[in-house]
C-alpha cells in the first residue's frame, strides 16, 4: 500500500466525514443541533406537531425571531416539517420527521443530563469564580 502524503491524509478523512476536520460537513450539524434553542425545538416536538405559538410556550425565552430562524435551519436540514393548512387564519404546523425522531433520544439525554448535574455544575462555577480571578493550573497550586 502507497504512502499517502498528510494532504492525501487529510482529503481522505474529510470523505469519511470526520467532525474534526474544519471541511467536513458534519461539523455544520454539529452547530446546528449543539445549538440551545434547535436541542430544546427537538424536545418539545417529541410529542408530536406543535404550532409557532406552542413551540414558543413551551420553549421560554426563545424571540419569535430566534425560534423562526431556528425551525427554518431545522427544516433545511430535514430534522423538521412544516405543514401549512390553508384555512382563515393559515395554520403552520411544526413535526419532526423521521430522521429528527431519530435525534431526540440523544437530545433528550443530553437534557436529562443538564437538569440531573446543574447543582454540582453550579457549585464548580462558584468554586471557579471564587479563586480571585487567578486561573488554576494543572499540577500547580494557586497562590494564597
Amino acid at each position: 500500500m502507497p504512502t499517502l502524503t498528510s494532504a492525501q491524509e487529510r482529503e481522505l478523512a474529510r470523505l469519511e466525514y470526520n467532525a474534526f476536520f474544519d471541511a467536513c460537513p458534519s461539523r455544520r450539524v454539529l452547530e446546528t443541533i449543539g445549538n440551545k434553542w434547535a436541542c430544546l425545538v427537538v424536545n418539545a416536538l417529541e410529542g408530536g406537531p406543535l404550532r409557532h405559538s406552542q413551540i414558543a410556550r413551551t420553549v421560554a425565552g426563545a424571540s419569535q425571531k430566534m425560534l423562526t430562524q431556528t425551525l427554518r435551519t431545522l427544516e433545511r436540514d430535514g430534522i423538521v416539517t412544516r405543514t401549512i393548512t390553508p384555512t382563515v387564519p393559515v395554520r403552520v404546523d411544526y413535526e419532526l420527521t423521521e430522521l429528527g425522531a431519530s435525534l431526540t433520544p440523544v437530545l433528550h439525554a443530553l437534557k436529562a443530563w443538564s437538569e440531573g448535574h446543574i447543582a454540582q455544575i453550579l457549585d464548580a462555577r462558584d468554586a471557579y469564580d471564587a479563586r480571585d480571578g487567578e486561573p488554576a493550573v494543572a499540577g500547580v497550586a494557586a497562590s494564597a
